[in-house]
């Protein structure tokens, strides 16, 4: 039996980008629907779909969706953007480009420059005059390029990410489980009361003295906790809504995943 077509395993990095795409919507032009159809392909594939699922939630060939996900197994990101035939010659190379969107992602330090965030005059006066890769490029181009590339002037936010040495073998063995197993793997979680965080905005005070507003609301009525289980072979989704979190309740969930495998075999 030849092997299934799917996409290989995305970063974190990858799959939020994917998943931004995604969320903005149906797009306007022919470029960003093309690069929002190639996304939802790829987090579809990512998700466990078979291409031919994936051609029905698209409209589009089964041939087309196997391509897709071969092109970003290969290139990565850059299989999401159109190419198109004819127009003018490029003035920069392809590896004056990946340098130009590499220098942009590393902070000026690191570059021995005495500042902290690129400016687009700042980053083409370094490209015209490093000690690595000259590249000649105007503002203007500068801007499109790293705008193809999907980067623009950001604040800088926090992150956390997995410190476990042994996350990829765990994924791994995730992953297998899924395929060779799907009609004994299921998923469970519970999920609490979110936390309703008021809006601050903004006011009109005596210096030093600010208007105070609660850090949350009170939850005058209670609140709920779920917990949900989900079949992935069946691609089914149970779940049931208590007025408490206890280990009974969780229990109860937990009886129900294995009461739906009446044959006995064991869950995973």
């Amino acid at each position: 039996m030849a092997e299934r077509v799917r996409v290989r395993r995305l970063s974190d990095e990858e799959g939020q980008r994917l998943q931004r795409l995604v969320r903005r919507g149906e797009p306007k032009t022919t470029t960003s629907v093309i690069r929002y159809r190639r996304a939802m392909v790829v987090l579809a594939s990512a998700g466990g779909n078979s291409v031919p699922v994936i051609a029905r939630l698209v409209t589009a060939d089964e041939d087309t969706v196997r391509e897709v996900i071969h092109r970003l197994n290969e290139l990565g990101m850059r299989a999401l953007d159109p190419h198109w035939a004819g127009g003018r010659p490029r003035q920069i190379s392809a590896e004056d480009e990946a340098f130009l969107v590499e220098t942009a992602r590393t902070r000026p330090r690191k570059l021995g420059c005495p500042f902290t965030h690129w400016s687009v005059r700042k980053l083409i006066g370094y490209l015209a005059d490093n000690p690595h890769r000259v590249v000649h490029i105007g503002p203007e181009r500068a801007r499109r390029l790293l705008l193809d590339h999907e980067i623009s002037f950001q604040q800088t936010k926090t992150w956390k990410e997995s410190t476990d040495p042994d996350r990829d073998a765990k994924l791994a063995g995730i992953e297998q489980v899924i395929n060779d197993h799907p009609d004994r793997t299921f998923a469970f979680d519970e999920f609490g009361p979110l936390a309703c965080v008021p809006t601050p905005g903004a006011c009109w005070a005596p210096k030093g003295r600010p208007q105070r507003v609660a850090a949350n609301y009170h939850k005058t009525a209670g609140v709920r906790q779920f917990h949900g289980c989900f079949s992935v072979g069946e691609d089914r989704l149970w779940g049931v809504a208590r007025h408490r979190r206890s280990a009974a309740n969780t229990l109860a969930a937990l009886r129900s995943i294995r009461a739906a495998r009446p044959d006995g075999t064991p869950s995973t």
